[in-house]
């Protein structure tokens, strides 16, 4: 893309180490969601559909019920020592969840403790995945400026789409061949361990260095100077402090992430029971059906970048959200009507073109954050509104459709659609005001002195 033609070679160079690890890193992550119709059924009981239900929404939100406990480490540990060691520790933690499921034993081996090892390592790979795409979102957004970063941030959320297209693509093939499940592991531990490797050549961003070392000085001057003084540590802290979140942006990005979550659940989740019990899948014919899903999300979301290069991501975002609005609407009556397997995954691709997805404007949502506070933050949102969306999601739904249908998708559709909406347009007047206080500033910029000569 001609947009990239801006970018220095290390920037280039930081971007694809950062890809790579992020692809890595959602790799190993998804082994396990897609591969969950599969293995539930090796590591919990055997129940009736219902309770096979709500033991999957369990499996499926132990990844992200204690994110938020991980973003507020990771987050202080991006913010206080830097944006690189957290993507190297995040991608280590991946790798070893990775060796501990390839070794795991199932319930009909040890029982119910096979349940609770499988959630421990599901809560791990969440905890790792937390601060992995954060950090290097952030981390690009820090050494890039737009218009190339809108793009450039964009690609990672892209690699995290290649990761679960790949991931999909060794689940379908073990399961379709018949090999032994926990080859797919031992997979996504080695691309882990090459993961975190890679990631050793990245340098700190200049935008964090140069804010720590204004606070360097700042304690110096207030004579905070004595290392590991107790008084240091309070003023440090005092001194990030007096960088503000405002408390309607704070909340404008916690409702525009929560727009993707509700997404991905009702496109790769909320139809896997409806087409085993209706249409007869086997799981085997599920984890192909998802993987198919999975190259037209990475297509569409590929598309929605290679768009931000020449329109806004925020103008992107708007739109995409009043097309899901109004699907949303439409929802109820497409699924009631749907009569094979066809509709369905018709349905599904629908939702994926009209995702609630934050995607190409990240970018845009963490410049707005402050840089002291700027891990902390992202990723405690990100991690918040996850944890929130996917246990209202893959628990109510179950309850929801039992006793109002289809149509009480509309109790968190309609409300999350018409929030992600709010949102965007909440960043889209920051941005206004930004090119109104540039253009007020060019006007009343002192014009060179004319010679006496002319």
């Amino acid at each position: 893309m001609r947009v990239f033609s801006s970018l220095k070679r290390s920037q280039k160079e930081a971007v694809g180490l950062l890809q790579i690890g992020t692809f890595l890193e959602y790799f190993d992550l998804m082994l396990y969601v897609h591969m969950a119709i599969l293995l539930n059924e090796l590591f919990f009981p055997k129940t009736d559909p219902h309770t096979a239900s709500l033991l999957a929404a369990f499996a499926f939100c132990s990844t992200y019920v204690l994110r938020p406990f991980g973003a507020l480490l990771f987050g202080y540990i991006g913010d206080h020592i830097g944006r690189k060691p957290t993507v190297i520790i995040t991608t280590m933690m991946m790798s070893i969840s990775c060796v501990i499921m390839a070794n795991l034993p199932t319930y009909a081996q040890i029982g119910i403790a096979a349940a609770w090892l499988v959630t421990g390592c599901r809560i791990m790979q969440g905890l790792s995945s937390m601060g992995e795409i954060m950090g290097a979102e952030i981390y690009v957004t820090e050494i890039t400026k737009p218009p190339a970063q809108y793009p450039a941030v964009a690609l990672i959320g892209i690699a995290s789409y290649i990761g679960a297209v790949a991931a999909l693509g060794i689940v379908s093939l073990v399961t379709h061949f018949g090999f032994n499940w926990r080859i797919a592991f031992w997979i996504g531990a080695g691309i882990a361990v090459i993961g975190s490797m890679a990631r050793t050549r990245l340098r700190e961003t200049s935008e964090f260095l140069t804010k720590r070392r204004k606070l360097t000085k700042r304690l110096e001057d207030e004579g905070g100077n004595t290392k590991g003084s107790p008084s240091k540590v309070i003023l440090t802290q005092k001194l990030i402090n007096e960088e503000k979140i405002g408390r309607k942006t704070f909340w404008a990005y916690f409702i525009v992430y929560c727009g993707w979550p509700l997404s991905f659940y009702l496109a790769y989740m909320y139809f896997n029971q409806p087409l085993k019990e209706v249409y007869g899948y086997t799981s085997e014919e599920v984890i192909f059906h998802n993987f198919l899903l999975s190259i037209i999300s990475l297509v569409i979301i590929s598309l929605l970048c290679a768009i931000s290069c020449k329109t806004h991501p925020l103008k992107i975002l708007e739109i995409r959200g009043k097309m899901s609005l109004f699907l949303s609407l439409l929802l109820p009556i497409a699924i009631m009507k749907s009569s094979n397997h066809f509709h369905i995954f018709l349905i599904q691709t629908l939702i994926l073109l009209t995702a609630l997805s934050p995607i190409p404007g990240v970018s845009v949502f963490i410049k707005y954050l402050p840089t002291l506070k700027r891990f902390t933050a992202a990723s405690f949102v990100y991690a918040l509104s996850r944890a929130i969306m996917y246990l209202i999601t893959s628990f109510s739904l179950v309850y929801l459709t039992k006793f109002l249908g289809y149509y009480g998708l509309w109790l968190i559709l309609i409300p999350v659609n018409i929030g992600f909406l709010w949102g965007v347009r909440h960043f889209e007047e920051l941005e206004k005001d930004i090119i109104l206080e540039s253009k007020r500033r060019s006007k009343i910029k002192p014009s060179p002195k004319v010679s006496q000569g002319s």
